[in-house]
């Protein structure tokens, strides 16, 4: 049997306390420096707290420390680093590896994704190095896991299940420092994937521009249709992307892949268990399509290293627009003054105050809010608009409902319990038992001192009653059990205050936490995969450095694979123009399916 492990994203205290009430087994939070998301540090304080309240439900709490330290940082790394062990964070995720000196063995460490952690090689020597849990690189196929979680089987693999995509392998990106003095690897990425280029020819009699758009630009990862299949992979924590997402994003998409692993568990008990304990309550539906998304993808996942380019995905980027467009909701019928007359292709309710967008006839994204729509389905628009063509397709970007249901009290996290009343020679004995879900089992035991006095009716609704008002504690009652000689009668007011006493007794001590995988060892020989080479040089023969290298290429992108015959045709040399003028030169590695974004020949050389 083996632990599985839903891992949420924490903004700050508040988003990691909804993560938990919204079912997440470990949430992750940036540490006050040195986290890869500048933006999104917290107080060891705060942090501390959020350890707390987690803890209650055994949930593990990680801290994100996984930039690369210049060497005057680590004094005060290694001071912030001891102030978190102090409040008993369950592990760091790192990517410099002299954190593993400054922890010391204070704290667990997790080789963060920025490490590039996608061959066995790499799986082995985190192991060797001494951490517990390692984060896959996103660009790895169910095969690639597997062939790892068989080779390294006593690592904890975690791997990112929804969010945003980088283009570049992450930690090798240094597309942002290069081009506008800001590293990635020092969290304070300027994502460069986002930007709009024109793809140009790149060739010395000259260029000329091909077209425009936001090349770079990935959709967004959903693989909540293959949760089950990555866990036969190997995979033990399943990773949801947004630590600078806002707090119903964090709702939504914690309790959307709670309901998917759960389904698993509840079919496969002898195989895996969940790590932390308690039921979520859910007040809405969850769904991903209507929270922030650039459109969605499962990316590489069924694409081994190695395999084919027929066998890669054929879409994985929006060239229109890097914003989240939301769900189609209708076609324009026409317009007339400030109003659209539309064409609603949706089962889902537009409401007043709903965001709407729209590309027009050259491609640029419009959106506006929505006033109200009537019964014939006139739109009218809170501003006016710019003429639409009729056609033109209308989506949801902003659901005012939905949103404003997440903004409310959305769910209720309690840890079931189970009662167990009998007599004793000179009182009874009561027993609570927390159940986990899992085989640790956590209870607590009093007796008490009491008269025994044969009621005149009987008590057993009575005492499950009374036991069963747990009202705001984090309990609920799931199973009473009464194991008594004679039908003895208890005040009311007695089974209150031992209620009470017992529960206060457990909820003083916090959960013991447990760690996802720990897989048992197989003798199983792991399956021939293709695994990706690495070692990239740092620049090129014309001392043009290598900003980004990545899985994703945009010639097959574009449907002009070099590998595969009857594709577009493109000239040989293509390289991306930014808005400034800076053209970086593209270079395609068809033997190990990659492609790399270069340096023009002014780029200074990167200090990270």
């Amino acid at each position: 049997m083996r632990y599985i492990e839903l891992l949420a994203p924490a903004r700050d205290i508040a988003c990691g306390i909804e993560a938990i009430k919204h079912g997440a087994d470990a949430v992750y939070i940036g540490a006050p420096r040195f986290g890869a998301r500048a933006a999104a540090g917290n107080a060891v304080a705060d942090i501390g707290r959020l350890v707390a309240y987690a803890h209650m439900f055994g949930v593990r709490i990680y801290v994100t420390v996984n930039t690369l330290l210049r060497d005057d940082e680590l004094a005060d790394a290694q001071t912030m680093i001891d102030a978190l062990a102090d409040i008993c964070v369950d592990a760091l995720i790192v990517q410099d590896p002299r954190i593993r000196l400054l922890a010391d063995g204070k704290i667990p460490l997790h080789a963060s994704t920025q490490m590039d952690n996608r061959t066995v090689a790499d799986v082995l020597a985190r192991q060797a190095d001494g951490y517990e849990q390692t984060v896959l690189a996103r660009e790895l196929s169910i095969d690639d896991i597997r062939a790892i979680h068989q080779a390294v089987p006593q690592m904890t693999l975690e791997a990112f299940v929804h969010g945003a995509l980088c283009v570049c392998y992450s930690g090798r990106c240094y597309a942002s420092e290069v081009l506008f003095g800001r590293s990635a690897n020092r969290g304070v990425c300027a994502q460069v994937c986002r930007l709009p280029f024109e793809l140009v020819t790149d060739s010395p009699s000259g260029s000329s521009n091909i077209a425009a758009g936001h090349f770079l630009s990935l959709l967004d990862m959903n693989r909540s249709a293959d949760i089950e299949a990555m866990m036969d992979a190997g995979v033990s924590s399943f990773k949801i992307e947004g630590r600078l997402k806002d707090v119903a994003y964090v709702k939504n998409t914690t309790a959307w892949y709670r309901q998917h692993i759960d389904a698993i568990l509840r079919r496969r008990p002898d195989d895996y268990c969940r790590s932390s304990a308690g039921i979520s309550h859910f007040t809405f539906t969850p769904d991903p399509s209507r929270s922030f998304n650039r459109g969605f993808t499962d990316y590489f996942l069924h694409t081994p290293y190695g395999s084919e380019p027929g066998h890669r995905p054929t879409r994985l980027a929006n060239f229109d627009t890097p914003k989240s467009i939301g769900q189609p909701v209708a076609t324009v019928r026409q317009q007339q003054g400030g109003r659209l007359q539309v064409a609603v292709i949706t089962t889902a309710t537009l409401a007043n105050g709903d965001g709407l967008c729209y590309f027009d006839s050259d491609g640029r994204l419009h959106g506006f809010r929505m006033n109200r729509i009537d019964e014939h389905n006139w739109i009218y628009p809170a501003d006016r608009l710019a003429p639409v063509a009729p056609g033109t397709m209308l989506y949801r970007n902003y659901d005012r409902q939905f949103e404003q249901q997440l903004s409310r009290p959305t769910a209720e996290r309690r840890l079931p319990i189970a009662w167990h009343v009998s007599d004793t020679p000179d009182g009874f004995r009561l027993r609570l038992v927390i159940a986990r879900g899992t085989p640790a089992e956590v209870s607590a035991e009093q007796t008490f001192l009491h008269k025994h006095e044969t009621a005149r009716t009987p008590q057993a609704d009575n005492i499950r009653r009374q036991l069963s008002r747990l009202g705001d504690t984090i309990y609920e009652a799931t199973d009473i059990d009464i194991d008594f000689a004679d039908n003895w009668f208890i005040p009311s007011s007695k089974l209150a205050e031992w209620r009470r006493e017992l529960t206060e007794k457990v909820a003083a001590e916090p959960l013991p936490t447990v760690a996802a995988g720990r897989p048992t060892a197989t003798t199983e020989a792991p399956p021939h995969v293709a695994t990706p080479q690495k070692g990239t040089p740092a620049h090129d023969s014309d001392a043009r450095r290598v900003l980004m290298t990545c899985r994703y290429c945009l010639r097959h992108e574009l449907g002009a694979c070099l590998r595969k015959a009857n594709g577009k045709t493109l000239p040989a040399h293509l390289a991306l123009r930014l808005a400034n003028g800076r053209t970086l030169p593209l270079r395609f590695d068809c033997q190990r399916c990659e492609m790399q974004l270069l340096s023009d020949t002014n780029s200074k050389a990167s200090t990270q």
